[in-house]
């Protein structure tokens, strides 16, 4: 039983993950949610209508939301190759912190494409960019959350400006989707 969940776990984190970082790069939005209005100097470049609006991502869940959104293609195409956009589309309550795809590119092209090609390897990654509960701004100025894959992380800052794990900043926060609560960051986490 502890081993269907933690299965069905990582493919829904991974899939949060992707849908955040689709849904950060279409930013600005009031929340549909308890969250409050999206945060962050990459909220900006959200487009105003559409679906990658951030109206329109809130109506979707987090896979499909992120699949809407340029800036997070390459997390997009990660969810899928590790199978993992019905399990975070059909989770609840999650929080997706979802690198672009300039964060993506901060990796050697060598070393993504290998993670790229191991199913494994890109779940265990995916998965910590996913909380199994909403975490909302005014939880992010000393937070320790406990991701999918197992790991913990961490966040902490003020105003408008937050890191994750004392590497990634938060672009743009508090996006929501339709079963997420997305924060888009610009640098790819990876499990202690």
């Amino acid at each position: 039983m502890n081993a269907t969940f933690t299965r069905r776990r990582v493919p829904a984190v991974l899939a949060a993950a992707a849908l955040a970082v689709s849904f950060g790069a279409l930013a600005p939005q009031a929340s549909a949610d308890d969250g409050g209005a999206p945060f962050g100097p990459g909220c900006a470049s959200v487009p105003e209508q559409g679906a990658g609006s951030f109206a329109g991502m809130a109506d979707d869940p987090v896979a499909t939301a992120a699949s809407n959104n340029p800036a997070l293609s390459t997390l997009v195409a990660a969810v899928e190759k590790a199978g993992l956009v019905d399990t975070l589309n059909n989770a609840e309550d999650i929080t997706v912190f979802a690198p672009t795809n300039d964060a993506f590119a901060k990796i050697p092209k060598a070393d993504l494409d290998k993670v790229l090609a191991d199913k494994a390897a890109l779940t265990e990654i995916l998965t910590y960019h996913v909380v199994d509960e909403p975490v909302e701004k005014a939880d992010l100025a000393d937070g320790s959350f406990k991701t999918l894959q197992g790991d913990t992380l961490t966040t902490a800052g003020s105003g408008d400006t937050y890191k994750v794990n004392d590497t990634a900043s938060i672009v743009c926060g508090d996006v929501q989707t339709s079963n997420a609560t997305v924060h888009i960051i610009d640098t790819v986490l990876m499990p202690k």
